[in-house]
């Protein structure tokens, strides 16, 4: 019995130092990961011989020394007791199948863990422009800019249709200014003043027009009561042909082709007289877009390398030096253009009235000066002229005669348009045939007949100006690359 108190107190000391020992280790589980107070491999550490005493003894609810537990009352689940795991608040982290202690756990909860090995890997959405086709994205860079340029463009032609007697006119004045420039240049390089040699140009040279015109409507008039009674005479030469043709035409279809007309024309008196007011509107539209081609024309002659030069201030600095070379390039085409126009119209119109005179069709010298006009505007006008010619021949005389007139006009502009044309007007100011088809009607569209007149001129200018600024880029970038760099690619020909 002696021994007996003896090992009761070796127990309670050594319960006392394990107590100590797991407050150590609950306070390092605290402020460690999870598993930290584990091993490297994981192990459980040794036990003490305290250590061994304690799990040799049964489970007490109470401490050595009669208290209860930690917090005094009695119950178990105090720091210093022993309980079953789910009974105390702090387990033996270390030993394998124990549960962890409550701050570890609390500290692991910040810690997000990875995925597992086998969960797939979700790729990144990628970016929706590089998603989209090279190819289509370069297509709709190229396509919305060409609707911002259709959308210019048709702005533009908008514009021009609201105040196209006013573009017209000073178009219209722009070329007669091309064609009476160098007399102003020649008379000034002979010492005369630039004032004189205005003034002495316009006079002579709206003079030489108006009398012209005088002189067409003078024709007219006075051959007007002959060619009327020489209508009225091919009418009946014409429709003995028809009858002795081998085209079976009988007199009743002639009578009612004859009848029709005439019902169509008593059918629509009011229309031909709204289109005579419509005529008046014309006439004088033409007149006060005949004013203002000649103040244009005055002033383009007297004042224009100041109005270039104002011109120029409108473009931006760093494109000033090229548009200031391209405009005397722009003006040397349209001035070739003009004059070329007008010697190869003035040949036709001498050449076919020559062939009209010697077949005596009346009204020779009036449908010479209607070719002359005509030739203004490209293949249209020849077309319209020539067939003028021949249907007035046609009337007046016989099918024969019509014939001839047909074989003279048709010469006659095979030589203009294969030798005149490339001869005279140059390389300069060709244009390919299908962009004159092209143009002639586009203008025609805008402006009427205006608007076909000056579209071949403003096409040859154009293609003289990009062509200009093109080879003027081109040098500028060989001018500025170093010596030793490669070469810019060449520009296609054509």
């Amino acid at each position: 019995m002696s021994r007996l108190p003896r090992w009761v107190g070796g127990a309670g000391a050594g319960l006392t130092r394990l107590a100590r020992r797991l407050e150590e280790r609950s306070a390092e589980a605290e402020g460690a990961p999870e598993g930290a107070a584990a091993g490297a491999g994981g192990a459980p550490e040794p036990l003490g011989a305290a250590d061994s005493v304690r799990t040799s003894l049964p489970i007490r609810s109470g401490s050595a020394d009669g208290r209860g537990g930690a917090d005094g009352s009695g119950h178990p689940g105090g720091a210093g007791s022993f309980g079953h795991a789910g009974s105390a608040g702090v387990g033996m982290p270390g030993r394998p199948g124990e549960p962890q202690a409550a701050g570890s756990a609390s500290a692991a909860g910040d810690h997000v863990p990875p995925p597992p090995g086998y969960a797939p890997a979700v790729p990144a959405r990628p970016d929706p422009v590089a998603a989209v086709p090279w190819g289509v994205r370069v297509a709709a860079e190229v396509g919305w800019r060409l609707l911002i340029l259709a959308g210019t463009l048709w702005v533009l032609m908008r514009v021009i249709s609201a105040v196209r007697l006013v573009v017209l006119s000073f178009v219209v004045g722009l070329l007669i200014t091309a064609l009476l420039q160098p007399t102003v240049a020649w008379l000034k390089r002979r010492g005369v003043p630039r004032g004189l040699a205005t003034a002495m140009t316009f006079i002579s040279g709206f003079v030489v027009m108006g009398l012209v015109g005088w002189f067409v409507v003078w024709q007219v008039t006075d051959n007007l009561d002959d060619l009327s009674g020489q209508v009225q005479q091919g009418i009946k030469d014409l429709k003995h042909w028809l009858l002795t043709s081998p085209f079976h035409v009988t007199e009743t279809q002639i009578n009612n082709i004859a009848d029709n007309l005439s019902t169509a024309i008593g059918a629509n008196t009011k229309d031909i007289t709204s289109a005579g007011i419509e005529g008046v509107q014309v006439i004088l539209e033409v007149l006060t877009g005949i004013l203002l081609a000649m103040f244009s024309t005055l002033f383009l002659l007297y004042d224009g390398p100041r109005i270039w030069g104002w011109l120029l201030k409108l473009f931006p600095a760093a494109a000033r030096e090229g548009v200031a070379g391209a405009g005397p390039r722009a003006w040397a085409t349209l001035t070739a253009y003009v004059r070329g126009t007008v010697i190869v119209a003035l040949i036709d119109a001498i050449f076919i009235g020559i062939g009209l005179f010697f077949l005596k069709v009346p009204l020779a010298v009036p449908l010479a000066v209607f070719i002359f006009l005509f030739a203004f505007v490209p293949l249209v006008g020849a077309v319209v002229s020539g067939a003028l010619a021949v249907v007035v021949a046609l009337v007046t005389k016989d099918v024969f005669t019509a014939l001839m007139v047909l074989i003279v006009v048709l010469a006659v502009q095979q030589i203009e348009g294969h030798v005149l044309q490339p001869f005279i007007l140059g390389r300069a100011v060709r244009v390919h045939p299908l962009a004159v088809v092209l143009s002639v009607v586009a203008g025609s569209l805008v402006a009427g007949i205006g608007g076909a007149v000056v579209a071949v001129p403003l096409v040859a200018v154009t293609n003289t100006v990009v062509g200009y600024l093109r080879a003027y880029t081109r040098d500028k970038a060989l001018a500025a690359a170093p010596p030793d760099g490669p070469p810019p690619p060449a520009e296609p020909t054509g």
